[in-house]
């Protein structure tokens, strides 16, 4: 919990000590690598507040109490299953200046500007970090939100954005973290996630074929099935969309894709800040025992594959 002591100091550093956040980013203890011993990466994100989504549930203000919600966060770091943070720089550096953030992976959201129901939002522009302050601020990544509608050219400069992004954190050895999501317009106008395999393979296929290389690109996928997850050699996080009001579902949706040998984490926000039952530190073990299940599963397959070929292998040299 933030003590009223820590509170006050935040207050207090924030309108008479603005040299201190460059202080903080420049003292964070780095982690070594983005995976854990495990080979996984679980992150906590942040980064909804930015783009004028507050709402959680039947509340719309829900993610509007900073307090609440870096309350929230620093009980999900807390745990040691969860890798890091994913935010704008607001949220890195007010975490920053609570210490919470010290070997952690730290990834930082970068286009905020297509704000939630604007007329202009799948024109997303690049408003919070960018692969300068990235690299110079010692973040591990940086993540872009690539939503792409057909009937809309809003799509085409964020491509274009989004590509140039991919290429220079490519060019100074960081993580790009692709969002790909395929939108359409219902009758009234409001913009509708596409959910189908065909809508999106497409997207994760256009996202992995962004900048001058791949080489560094992650993406972030919502729980598909196979052959969404076949569509690419890209590693991928399972993204926790909105919540329902069954976090078991959610759990359930992660799970199956986790087991896909891309799939190699998760990045989940409100379904785990704000659970329906307000227990956090709860909601982050469910799923990082979802994760750690996932993992093994994969694990043994693979064992048992290699096993399988090792001894066709001895078979054929027998012969």
């Amino acid at each position: 919990m933030i003590t009223d002591e820590q509170w006050r100091q935040l207050l207090d550093t924030r309108a008479t000590n603005p040299a201190a956040v460059h202080r903080a980013y420049q003292a964070r203890r780095r982690r070594q690598r983005l995976l854990s011993d495990q080979g996984t990466l679980f992150l906590v994100a942040a980064d909804h507040p930015a783009r004028g989504a507050l709402g959680v549930g039947a509340d719309p203000l829900a993610m509007a109490d900073r307090r609440s919600l870096l309350d929230r966060l620093l009980t999900a770091l807390a745990n040691p299953a969860v890798d890091g943070v994913l935010g704008t720089p607001d949220v890195i550096e007010e975490l920053l200046l609570l210490h919470g953030l010290h070997d952690k992976v730290v990834i930082g959201s970068m286009n905020r500007g297509g704000l939630a129901g604007a007329d202009w939002e799948i024109d997303d522009r690049f408003t919070a970090y960018d692969p300068t302050a990235i690299a110079g601020k010692g973040l591990d990544g940086g993540k872009m939100l690539l939503r792409m509608v057909d009937a809309d050219a809003g799509t085409v400069p964020t491509l274009e954005s989004c590509a140039a992004a991919v290429s220079a954190l490519a060019e100074r050895g960081l993580m790009a973290m692709v969002e790909p999501l395929p939108y359409a317009r219902n009758a009234v106008g409001s913009l509708v996630l596409q959910k189908d395999a065909v809508a999106l393979a497409r997207a994760a296929s256009v996202a992995a074929g962004l900048g001058s290389t791949s080489a560094y690109t992650w993406l972030k996928l919502p729980a598909s099935a196979d052959e969404v997850l076949d569509a690419t050699t890209l590693p991928a996080l399972v993204l926790g969309g909105v919540p329902s009001a069954r976090p078991e579902d959610d759990l359930a949706s992660w799970g199956r894709s986790l087991r896909h040998p891309t799939v190699r984490g998760l990045v989940v926000g409100r379904a785990l800040l704000y659970p329906p039952d307000g227990d956090v530190a709860a909601a982050v073990e469910a799923a990082a025992q979802v994760l750690r299940t996932a993992r093994e599963s994969v694990d043994g397959t693979r064992e048992t594959r290699e096993r399988a070929g090792a001894k066709a292998r001895a078979g054929e040299a027998h012969a």
